[in-house]
């Protein structure tokens, strides 16, 4: 099976069942190195710019867009992206693309590829408003472009988009209980991972190569976590102390648990909690391999007070989110619809005021999401500080990637006041 083969099996499959675009591309590569790069830039490209493509196939195409069978739409996305964004002769993107094609559509496929090409490749916009030519530019759905417009501005949300594509760095966030980060990087090395510090960090490197990271030395020695800067400065803007006692709300797979755990040397206690058993056990295992033996993982839902938990120095709610901050990893959320993400805010605000519940006197809260999205965001953390007079807002931060270099991510640090 060659690399096109494969792609096309991913793209069917993810139209057919709704699985992640990142998971399919690790189950296929997984033991198959074989046209790694052209598969994974095919396969994620096609993913990331689908709107895009659908609206130049309606362009040529003289079947009904939807009448057009699953495995030839994904055949004409792929001709097409590999004709407008890849350095391919249009010969071989062409060919190679009808030959995979069912012999009952095989002159359509080479047709609408065809007048593309002698059309010069070109994307027609013409006719949509402002917003609908951004949407279908970048390829994300319009009532997230009209909402990040509102909410940020039409420069700001251009800019947003246009950093959408393309795979983001990989953070690795050193266990500094073991090692530092020089150890890391020469260790990284020996397993044939290039590695540099991120900005002078003594405790995140970036992995500038990195494939197949569960099966490297250094990851099962323990000495890192994969973590994402944005989510490593919230942890670090929690400010746990050794000794405290921690709660991790909404904690799997359990990466910030493991980073406060760091961060407090491995001295006192963090309750890392989740709604679901296989979750938990994905902590106990992080946490073992690590040897952060002050995790405690359990079973816990994070919108219900829990008499089993403590008082706690630092709480960490990391609520579920439309997760528009992590589109570069999962492209396939630019596609939702408004309505699928319509209730997030009501569940996040229950979170968040059932953990506060759990902050001793002098304690922080802390509110985040994987989002870039107000209503998600600052509006929460603002409602909160109004309705919760003990509480102080002391630091909050929006990260987007296109400034900031991690995910698109919020934080908002509350303080209880002593009585």
């Amino acid at each position: 099976m060659n690399g096109r083969e494969r792609v096309l099996g991913m793209l069917v499959k993810a139209q057919s069942d709704g699985a992640y675009s990142n998971l399919l591309l690790d189950s296929s590569l997984a033991g198959n190195n074989e046209d790694r790069a052209f598969v994974t830039a095919l396969f994620y490209g096609v993913t990331e710019r689908r709107m895009t493509l659908d609206h130049i196939i309606r362009t040529y195409s003289n079947t009904e867009f939807d009448d057009i069978e699953n495995e030839t739409l994904q055949l004409l996305r792929m001709g097409i992206y590999q004709l407008m964004y890849m350095d391919i002769p249009d010969s071989a993107a062409v060919n190679e693309t009808v030959k995979l094609a069912p012999q009952r559509s095989k002159g359509y496929v080479n047709a609408v590829l065809r007048a593309f090409i002698r059309d010069g490749k070109r994307l027609d916009t013409d006719g949509l408003d402002e917003l609908g030519k951004l949407s279908v530019t970048y390829s994300c759905a319009k009532w997230i472009v009209k909402m990040w417009a509102k909410d940020y501005g039409i420069e700001k949300t251009e800019n947003m988009l246009r950093s959408s594509f393309g795979r983001p760095p990989v953070y690795a966030r050193v266990n500094t209980i073991v090692c530092d980060a020089d150890d890391l990087i020469y260790e990284l090395a020996e397993d044939g991972v290039k590695a540099e510090r991120y900005h002078d960090s003594d405790t995140c490197v970036v992995m500038l190569d990195a494939v197949g990271i569960e099966k490297l030395r250094a990851y099962r020695n323990g000495l890192f976590h994969i973590q994402d800067i944005s989510s490593q400065t919230c942890c670090e803007a929690a400010s746990p102390c050794e000794g405290d006692t921690v709660i991790d709300i909404c904690a799997a797979p359990g990466g910030k648990s493991f980073t406060l755990a760091e961060l407090m040397n491995n001295n006192g206690t963090v309750y890392s909690s989740d709604l679901y058993e296989s979750r938990v056990k994905l902590i106990e295992q992080g946490a073992g391999r690590l040897g952060l033996d002050i995790v405690r993982a359990r079973v816990s839902d994070a919108s219900v007070f829990d008499v089993k938990l403590p008082q706690a120095d630092v709480v960490l709610c990391d609520v579920p989110c439309s997760g528009l901050g992590v589109i570069r990893r999962k492209p396939e959320i630019k596609y939702k619809k408004k309505d699928e993400l319509a209730g997030l805010p009501v569940i996040q605000k229950k979170i968040l005021e059932n953990a506060a519940n759990y902050v001793r006197p002098g304690g922080r809260l802390v509110y985040s999401t994987c989002t870039l999205n107000k209503a998600e965001n600052e509006n929460i953390a603002d409602q909160f500080a109004a309705e919760h007079t003990g509480f102080d807002l002391i630091d909050a931060k929006t990260f987007f990637p296109e400034t900031d270099g991690g995910d698109g991510f919020f934080f908002a640090v509350f303080e209880k006041r002593q009585k």
